[in-house]
């Protein structure tokens, strides 16, 4: 059956080596068949630059430049930086933030998902400030191991920003759903971001639409697969 896939909040880092095994044994065994392979930001925890040797970093990109079939790349909240070098690389094409796509006679948009979260001010506020190019031109310019001391701050930051938020805050706001989907033209989201994978049927122009949330993988594989019959979303063990 022709198909494609989506995934996103892989979250792959040095400490956390079984979803690393369980992500190359998704491109192996599943990727393979699909017609294309969309990822939908977050396959890295942190980004700090293509110049970082991780050999993490390059281990994934020969996998996915062993793909047989089209890789597709939207920066997440996480890997943001991730450049035109590593996507060269891993022979991937990297996207704008909201992408629509025209897939067996389906309107489909797909996104990271973290513009939605208009609720949650503050991440904003941060997110226009680090996506201004002067910004991180200046910080790719910064040796190493300055950049991974940066990073290493910032997350903490973070972690300690979101303890104190609700959850409510940090999901999708409708408003802001129905309007991407209505500038669009629509009937059929996907994104990740969230980290609450699930289905949701809302109305948007009047007309019944679908809004698909990716899981992370954090103790299992989560994907979406989109063809003529169906858009199923898929939990797998890794």
């Amino acid at each position: 059956m022709s198909h494609t896939l989506f995934i996103a909040d892989i979250h792959l880092c040095v400490e956390e080596p079984a979803i690393t095994a369980g992500f190359l044994h998704f491109l192996r065994r599943e990727a393979q068949h699909a017609d294309a392979l969309y990822i939908l930001g977050d396959l890295f925890e942190a980004w700090i630059g293509d110049d970082d040797p991780n050999p993490l970093h390059a281990e994934v990109a020969q996998a996915l430049s062993q793909l047989n079939i089209p890789c597709f790349f939207i920066h997440g909240n996480r890997d943001f930086l991730v450049g035109k070098r590593f996507a060269r690389a891993a022979g991937m094409t990297l996207l704008p933030e909201e992408q629509l796509l025209d897939l067996y006679g389906k309107r489909v948009l797909i996104m990271h998902g973290d513009t939605l979260c208009t609720d949650d001010v503050g991440y904003l506020r941060f997110r226009a400030k680090v996506h201004q190019p002067w910004l991180q031109k200046l910080f790719l310019a910064l040796p190493l191991f300055i950049r991974q001391r940066i990073a290493v701050k910032m997350r903490a930051g973070s972690k300690e920003a979101n303890s104190s938020k609700d959850m409510a805050i940090m999901d999708v706001n409708q408003q802001a759903v129905v309007a991407v989907m209505h500038r669009h033209h629509a009937p059929i989201l996907i994104h990740g971001h969230t980290h609450r994978p699930a289905v949701h049927q809302l109305m948007v122009d009047g007309h019944p639409a679908e809004r698909i949330v990716l899981g992370a993988w954090h103790e299992q594989g989560s994907m979406i697969r989109v063809s003529a019959e169906e858009t199923a979303l898929i939990s797998f063990p890794f």
